[in-house]
């Protein structure tokens, strides 16, 4: 990245003028105040450094990929507060601003614009509630003074004059010869008793005109991804910013007729909304829109986000929205939560399959589709409770599992296609006994417990209200009550860790579980269930096995249903009983 010969403000500025320089997309809106503005021309009067650009050469090659803005000019807080969209020619080459935008807009509007910000107390839908200025420079000003030199002022404001107050409209300077023009200035204004308003005058020409001020580093490489990762790392000052803002800023950009930013952040708010709560990122639904619009890649590159693909994007928005809505719905339908669902990226599969689908609502309900649901929640279970699945080589396998539901959708989730294809790029969904066996351990507040149970324990009705229920109750697991109940002592220990492991953990509805609160579950059966055969029904459906009435009876009762469990999980994870070890 070569450093480049400084150029003049002027220059710039006419580089600017003639959409030489231009803002990439993934720049933000101009953010600076007028106080900001006028400390930045007072420290280019006094010679401080004012910091280096960078700059993006652009090549004609690449220009059509993306939109660029002009800088403002003529800022209105209200009416004119962004940056318009500009057409580059598409045999010309450009210079893409990726860090000095806030500095260079300031010198546009200080030297060649005007500024209007909505004054105190006065009605946002007044006209005269934003008045326009432009900015100008005390000529009577005393260097070192702390009212500052340049300010900007409403034309009538600025004919005000006084003993300490005569002001100049820069943007005069542009236009202005050194010597005589300053002079001729100085007569006219009858300003000539004192040197200040002509050395003034004279240092705010040559700042202008004759230093070589804007010093900057220019990129020449067209590796999109290293541009976009050189543009956070110069802009990382302040409010850090991510990666996917910035592709979310190019989606916003190059959008037609809906607003990116909106419909991404609103859709967001709606998923996670869905009944028990998830936590999805933008990230998330970037990663769908790439996913689902089928773009090459769903890497978060920025080759990704070209114009073409995010047209492509944004005509497939209304299909993407429903998919995700409907698929969301399904997994909360299975009892899923952002507390539960480990991995978000494992249900982009599913999502792809409601788009190609056109899957709606009724998917979600519709008896016949009870076998497909069946199968999708069997996998996306396993898939989650599968160690190193969403981790490391997630683009490539998302990419892969797009192609494998495309090509064999039609007779429903292709469960054994997108194992195949798994197991092939080392992502196989086989689970081994000792796999098996740290499942078994997991405990209470582990988001695995969830996606077990709901493999094992299918005939739970998840969509009412249901809890994640200890068995024996939690509260009953302290020494003291232990104690009490007669545990003897060198088995504490081992009873208030198994308390909240997964073999005293069961799926209840809402209702039940309230019920229950803290009973013990022989005496919460006994009330629960007065038909003998209900009771035993219930107790065969949660593998509860012999369930004792004392706290005593806890250790029995765990590595009963412990062994049980085991059995189950085996058989659901297709784990050969000869391989199960010792429960």
């Amino acid at each position: 990245m070569p450093f480049q010969t400084p150029i003049t403000i002027d220059k710039a500025l006419k580089r600017v003028h003639h959409h030489e320089f231009v803002l990439p997309a993934i720049q933000r809106e101009f953010v600076w105040q007028p106080e900001q503005i006028g400390t930045l021309f007072d420290s280019l009067m006094k010679g401080y450094p004012i910091g280096s650009f960078l700059f993006w050469n652009v090549a004609k090659a690449n220009v059509r990929q993306y939109k660029y803005y002009d800088f403002v000019l003529h800022y209105h807080q209200r009416d004119n507060p962004h940056c318009a969209p500009i057409s580059v020619p598409p045999d010309a080459g450009v210079i893409a601003v990726l860090d000095g935008q806030q500095r260079l807009t300031a010198l546009n509007i200080g030297l060649r614009g005007s500024l209007a910000m909505k004054e105190p107390r006065k009605r946002w839908e007044s006209a005269h509630a934003f008045p326009v200025k432009r900015l100008h420079l005390n000529l009577l000003d005393i260097e070192d003074d702390d009212e500052p030199a340049f300010t900007f002022l409403t034309e009538d404001r600025a004919k005000v004059r006084d003993a300490t107050h005569a002001w100049f409209p820069v943007n005069r300077i542009l236009t202005m010869e050194s010597g005589a023009d300053i002079f001729a200035y100085v007569l006219e204004q009858g300003l000539n008793t004192s040197k200040e308003p002509f050395r003034l005058l004279e240092r705010l020409h040559a700042t202008v005109h004759k230093d070589a001020v804007v010093a900057f580093y220019e990129e020449e490489g067209q590796d999109l991804d290293k541009v976009l990762k050189i543009f956070i790392r110069t802009n990382s000052g302040g409010t850090k910013l991510s990666y996917s803002d910035l592709l979310l800023s190019i989606a916003t950009a190059q959008w037609t007729k809906k607003d990116a930013r909106k419909e991404i952040h609103g859709l967001v708010d709606e998923l996670n909304a869905t009944r028990f709560g998830f936590g999805f990122s933008k990230d998330f639904v970037l990663k769908a829109g790439l996913m689902l619009a089928e773009v090459a890649s769903v890497g978060f590159n920025v080759t990704n986000f070209t114009h073409d693909n995010m047209a492509l994007l944004e005509e497939r928005w209304a299909a993407i929205t429903q998919a995700l809505r409907v698929t969301v719905g399904l997994v909360a339908d299975f009892g899923y939560s952002g507390q539960t669902l480990s991995a978000d990226s494992a249900i982009l599969p599913i999502a792809y399959y409601a788009y190609v689908r056109q899957l709606d609502e009724t998917f979600r309900t519709g008896k016949h589709h009870a076998d497909n649901r069946k199968a999708i929640r069997g996998w996306l279970a396993r898939s989650i409770l599968k160690s190193g699945i969403w981790g490391a080589g997630l683009d490539t396998l998302l990419t892969a599992l797009r192609d494998v539901v495309r090509l064999n959708s039609e007779t429903g989730f292709p469960v054994d296609a997108i194992e195949t294809k798994m197991a092939q790029r080392g992502k196989s969904l086989r689970f081994e006994a000792e796999e098996v066996q740290d499942l078994m351990d997991a405990a209470y507040g582990d988001r695995r417990v969830f996606p077990i149970l709901s493999l094992i324990f299918t005939h739970v009705d998840l969509h009412n209200q249901f809890h994640l229920d200890h068995v024996f109750p939690r509260s009953r697991f302290t020494p003291a009550r232990l104690t009490k109940a007669g545990v003897p002592e060198g088995d504490i220990a081992a009873f208030c860790e198994q308390a909240d492991r997964l073999a005293n953990l069961q799926l209840l509805e809402g209702p039940q579980n309230v019920a229950k609160k803290d009973k013990m579950p022989a005496e919460w059966l006994a009330g629960e269930f007065t038909n003998p055969g209900d009771r035993l029904a219930f107790c065969d459906r949660h593998d509860l096995g012999e369930v004792g009435p004392a706290m005593t009876d806890f250790a029995v009762f765990y590595e009963a249903r412990r062994t049980l469990l085991t059995a189950r999980v085996m058989k659901l994870l297709g784990v050969p009983p000869s391989s199960t070890g010792a429960a």
